[in-house]
């Protein structure tokens, strides 16, 4: 099998393609009429969120097998057309869950502290203590949109600072609720008590832009929202 690699890829996942054999060209930064031009010589493609796979290219692209998604969500690439073709797609769903969890929760840490105002102010030769002064998480209430691998894993750090969680997904289950201790409300319920809104779901018809004026409307004054999923979820 020959496979593309239409986006940066580290090391290490470039290494695992040579371990096992596989004939790739790693080829980041092609537009798309450039990738076009070249995708029928390949049966594999992997991407990340640059490429995307529309289904004007997968037409160009009689011998395309499979497409790998280096990342969890599969919104840049056009499902439909490739099942329509036969073309399988992958994604790794658990790459990335500690370390956007990770990040989330330093987002909500930085955001409660005023760090990158105060980082910024110091910088500038400005020593505004009281300016910065912030405000504790613990007692706070977090609400989260989707609890899939990242959202719980954010659940459980959120729990350790003295958070209360509560959770907002149509597809979790009574008992996973209760064994990750979480309590489940509607969206509404959710705007209406969070104080830290935190947003963990794919980019679909359902959740593009879910956090809208009309959405906002309903929060409290001063909440404070994440998004380290999906920039189209939120308007």
């Amino acid at each position: 099998m020959k496979v593309l690699i239409s986006d940066k890829l580290s090391e290490e996942g470039k290494k695992v393609l040579s371990d096992r054999g596989v004939d790739f060209d790693d080829k980041p930064g092609l537009s798309p009429d450039e990738l076009k031009s070249i995708i029928g010589d390949y049966e594999g493609l992997i991407v990340r969120s640059a490429t995307k796979a529309t289904a004007e290219l997968m037409n160009t692209a009689g011998n395309l097998k499979v497409i790998g998604r280096a990342g969890v969500g599969v919104d840049n690439i056009d499902i439909q057309a490739a099942t329509q073709r036969g073309v399988l797609v992958m994604n790794t769903p658990g790459g990335n869950t500690v370390s956007t969890a990770q990040h989330t929760f330093s987002m909500l840490l930085a955001i409660s502290r005023n760090i990158p105002q105060a980082c910024q102010s110091i910088k500038s030769g400005r020593w505004e203590k009281s300016k910065f002064r912030g405000t504790e998480v613990t007692g706070k209430v977090l609400g989260i949109i989707g609890l899939g691998r990242v959202g719980t894993v954010v659940s459980g750090y959120a729990k350790a600072f003295g958070m209360k969680v509560i959770v907002h997904d149509p597809y979790l289950t009574k008992e996973k609720a209760e064994q990750v201790s979480v309590e489940q409300v509607t969206l509404e319920e959710l705007y209406r008590q969070s104080d830290y809104i935190s947003v963990h779901t794919p980019l679909t018809r359902d959740t593009k832009g879910i956090i809208n004026a009309h959405a906002i409307a309903k929060m409290k004054d001063g909440v404070r929202m994440l998004n380290c999923a999906r920039g189209g979820i939120a308007d």
